[in-house]
Order: structure tokens, then sequence, then C-alpha cells
């Protein structure tokens, strides 16, 4: 394990809880105030964020690939699960469990 590998974890961690809790306030808060109070701006502002989170998640996971390293089955899952609402922070304790992140 490199010296970078241990920050760079933390960053990929840090980044996806980030993605994760931006997806749940994109569902929760954003769109009920778009659809039931008449705020689009909401989802304008966090649906922003949230795509170029998202996108940085990817991009980091394909980095981790070569750097941490990342099996690219475990990047995949970690992709697949920044789509499902609390999916990143399930990754999360899957990167745990398999000894990749430590706490």
């Amino acid at each position: 394990m490199s010296d970078s590998e241990p920050s760079f974890l933390r960053v990929l961690r840090w980044t996806s809880k980030t993605e994760g809790i931006s997806t749940l306030v994109l569902f929760g808060i954003a769109m009920p105030l778009k659809y039931l109070a008449g705020m689009p701006l909401a989802v304008t502002i966090v649906g922003t964020l949230h795509g170029f989170l998202f996108v940085g998640l990817v991009l980091m996971l394909a980095v981790a690939v070569r750097q941490v390293p990342l099996s690219l089955g475990l990047a995949f899952v970690g992709m697949v699960a920044a789509v499902i609402p609390f999916g990143p922070f399930w990754f999360d304790r899957k990167l745990q469990a398999q000894g990749v992140a430590k706490s």
C-alpha cells in the first residue's frame, strides 16, 4: 500500500457518502419542493450538484482500480450502487468488509 492510498480512499469514501446524501436530498427534499410547492429551482440546484458528485465518484472509482488497487468488479459495484438510494452507504460497508478501506 502506498502512502497516497489511505488519503485517496478517504476522499473516495467521502465522495461516495456525499453523493449518496445528495441523492437522498434530491429525492426527499428537492423533488417534493418542485412538484408539491412549485419550486423547480430546488431540483436545478441539487440536481446539478448531484450530477457533479456522481460523475466525480465514477471517475474516482475508475482511478481507484489502478491506484488502490480496487478490483474492476468492486469498482463496477460501486458505480451501480451510486444510482440506488442508500447504495453508496452499503458500498462503503462492502469496502470495509473486504478490507479495502479502514475507518
